[in-house]
């Protein structure tokens, strides 16, 4: 039975390690919105030339890694506000703090995931901005949408770099969870 006292007790208590993820993923969330929002004002200050039909029309060329990038960054933010729930059960219900060596597993989680995620994604969609043509007329320097696959390849190196830190994170975050899960309470700390 939860006494008065356990309740007030239980409400000053708050998940650390949720709270800095939530906190991420509303950043994240306002960059992918600054994000969209800086393309479609860059498609309305441009000529005639209709940006989102012809990204909508050509989606077999690099046209798709633009919307590739989106759907990733937006899958990004869910996971990183769905790892916010992993934290909180962890510190509040299961009463595991994470100190020590978990911190800073949990630490390249945060910046990982973050930095990482959002770099792959980001530098995908500029990727599919370049080699679909659309980034030239944006700029200024070109007036019809030329396609250039070739320059699809000088983004294979940072996507796969920002991508491996991403898995690091993922993969820390992965074993901070399994530790923390594993770790065996004091007597004084169990909850009965």
């Amino acid at each position: 039975m939860t006494t008065a006292s356990d309740a007030r007790t239980r409400n000053y208590f708050s998940s650390v390690w949720s709270n800095r993820f939530i906190i991420a993923a509303i950043v994240q969330g306002a960059v992918i919105t600054g994000l969209m929002l800086a393309f479609v004002a860059a498609q309305t200050l441009t000529s005639g030339t209709n940006i989102i039909e012809f990204l909508s029309l050509s989606f077999e060329g690099p046209a798709k890694w633009i919307f590739l990038g989106y759907i990733f960054y937006m899958i990004l933010i869910v996971a990183i506000a769905v790892t916010a729930v992993f934290y909180n059960h962890l510190e509040i219900t299961m009463g595991r703090q994470i100190r020590g060596f978990r911190s800073f597993l949990a630490w390249i989680h945060l910046v990982g995931m973050n930095v990482g995620g959002a770099a792959t994604t980001i530098t995908m969609i500029f990727a599919g901005l370049a080699g679909s043509g659309v980034l030239g007329i944006i700029m200024g320097g070109s007036d019809s949408l030329q396609e250039n696959t070739a320059i699809m390849d000088q983004f294979i190196t940072p996507i796969a770099t920002f991508t491996a830190v991403l898995s690091i994170g993922v993969i820390s975050g992965g074993m901070a969870f399994i530790m923390s899960y594993l770790r065996k309470l004091p007597y004084s700390q169990m909850r009965i």
